[in-house]
């Protein structure tokens, strides 16, 4: 799969002061502690396991468009959920018979619709009957007449162990409502058994409305359960003072958007889904950025690993010559964060997937992606793009990837603890690149009978393929003790690696 690249050199300089003071405490810990890995898949999307780039850069994948589907999905604040061979869609809809007022969110003429796909590029709306819409109860809705639930409803598959089968399915939803007035208590828990008929858990939110913070529940607030974390995790959007000042100070008050704050991005954590922690402020903004939904989400070859795809918020500018103060240009950025941190991680500040040359994706708050990045083929994985109902996709593991030119170069990681005796890498190499792997033992030094010279020469293009040493491939005396890997590479992306037991 051919992708275009944008790249971090070795050395260079995090989304700012922040994320610097993030990975030089990251760098120290590595000095003191090996870090435990066990049989987890490990990507690059950070700087977490790398000590030393010597010749190498990290660099952010491109997700490619893929042709456009005959029955797409199209809609706002939208969740692509894989649910065995199946995969769902959630997404905001209108009922064409409201006769009401539309031009505030959260009207009572917001509904919330479904579809399904066999292979995650083309759906099917069935008709479910459950409620009345424009005269008819032919229609695929799943939740109505529930003003603003339907706004910004955002579900998930509950993967927790032993949780109750007529919860299988949870999500959150709120809105402040027009004049600040419905629903301003907080974001509401709804379940449901199937992911079709779906009840609301109690009349009280379970993430409240408090002053002491400084909330915007009108976005998508996202929630998942963490089986890393071992709890319910939710992101949800939140205000920030303004730092920075745009390019034009004329635009500032348009920048700053409401009362001289930035959209950006909360967190909190519970152990059942009902009792939610004191918010804790993630702070990814660059300077003067404004940040909507996060789409957070634990990536599903590594759930250890979380993946962010937030919208970039450009106030007072749409398309290249019109401006208006509560309108703005969007596009999506790629950010991660890992099990239990509270702030992301950004080696990459500028776009990841941008408006493009379709002039509607030029207008306001037009690129926003589905929740959820999910696997459509063992080799790909997609994500969808909503208002336009576009598939992208990505090479498994594909979204960042130490890459070689045509000089040799070396990763060097951090010393790691680790459980297995195969050594799997995700690369890519062109017909002259090549990859090599030597284990060391924390101090540096090369272990014997793994040495860089010892290792068989890997070339091609493979998902998964097992490292060996003059034939051999088993690690088993050295699981459990620190040790380096040190990776030569020539003309070569690599995208992750992971310890693993017998094939």
């Amino acid at each position: 799969m051919k992708t275009i690249g944008r790249v971090v050199a070795a050395g260079a300089c995090m989304a700012g002061a922040w994320n610097a003071a993030i990975h030089a405490s990251a760098q120290d810990r590595k000095k003191l502690d090996p870090i435990e890995i066990g049989s987890r898949l490990e990507l690059f999307v950070d700087r977490h396991l790398i000590d030393k780039l010597d010749g190498l850069e990290l660099r952010l994948h491109e997700p490619r468009p893929m042709p456009p589907a005959a029955s797409p999905v199209t809609g706002s604040y939208m969740t692509v959920i894989q649910d065995g061979d199946r995969y769902r869609a959630y997404y905001r809809g209108d009922d064409p018979g409201y006769t009401g007022r539309r031009d505030f969110s959260g009207h009572p003429g917001e509904i919330t619709c479904y579809a399904e796909s066999r292979d995650g590029h083309e759906w099917t709306f069935p008709r479910l009957g459950l409620f009345e819409i424009n005269g008819s109860r032919d229609n695929n809705v799943i939740l109505a007449g529930m003003p603003p639930l339907s706004h910004n409803f955002s579900p998930f598959l509950d993967t927790r162990p032993g949780v109750d089968p007529k919860q299988r399915f949870k999500a959150l939803a709120g809105h402040p409502g027009f004049d600040r007035k419905v629903a301003a208590d907080g974001l509401h828990a709804l379940v449901s058994a199937d992911g079709i008929r779906w009840n609301r858990l109690g009349d009280e939110p379970v993430i409240s409305y408090d002053a002491s913070w400084s909330h915007a529940f009108d976005s998508q607030n996202v929630s998942f359960w963490s089986e890393a974390e071992q709890r319910y995790v939710c992101y949800f959007r939140t205000w920030a003072p303004f730092r920075g000042r745009p390019a034009d100070p004329s635009e500032q008050s348009r920048e700053a958007g409401h009362g001289g704050a930035l959209r950006t991005i909360s967190r909190t954590t519970s152990p059942d889904f009902k009792n939610w922690s004191k918010p804790v402020a993630m702070n990814p903004n660059l300077p003067g950025e404004h940040l909507y939904t996060s789409q957070t989400h634990p990536y599903f070859r590594a759930p250890h690993v979380y993946i962010a795809l937030p919208s970039r918020y450009v106030a007072g500018r749409v398309g290249a010559e019109k401006k208006h103060a509560m309108l703005g240009s969007t596009d999506i950025l790629f950010m991660s964060s890992r099990a239990g941190s509270t702030s992301f991680d950004r080696p990459f500040t500028e776009a990841f997937i941008r408006p493009g040359l379709d002039p509607e994706r030029w207008q306001s708050r037009a690129n926003y992606v589905a929740l959820n990045v999910v696997p459509t083929s063992p080799e790909e994985m997609s994500l969808y793009h909503s208002r336009s109902g576009i598939r992208y996709v990505l090479r498994t593991d594909g979204f960042v990837s130490v890459r070689a030119a045509a000089a040799e170069g070396e990763l060097l990681t951090a010393p790691l603890v680790f459980e297995g005796r195969r050594l799997a890498l995700n690369y890519s190499t062109s017909a002259a690149g090549l990859v090599r792997v030597e284990i060391q033992n924390a101090d540096g030094t090369p272990v014997p009978g793994f040495h860089l010279s010892d290792c068989d020469e890997i070339v091609g293009d493979e998902i998964e393929r097992v490292v060996q040493w003059k034939g051999h491939p088993d690690l088993a005396e050295l699981a459990g003790r620190p040790v380096r890997l040190r990776f030569a590479m020539r003309e070569a992306d690599l995208f992750s690696f992971q310890f693993r037991g017998d094939p």
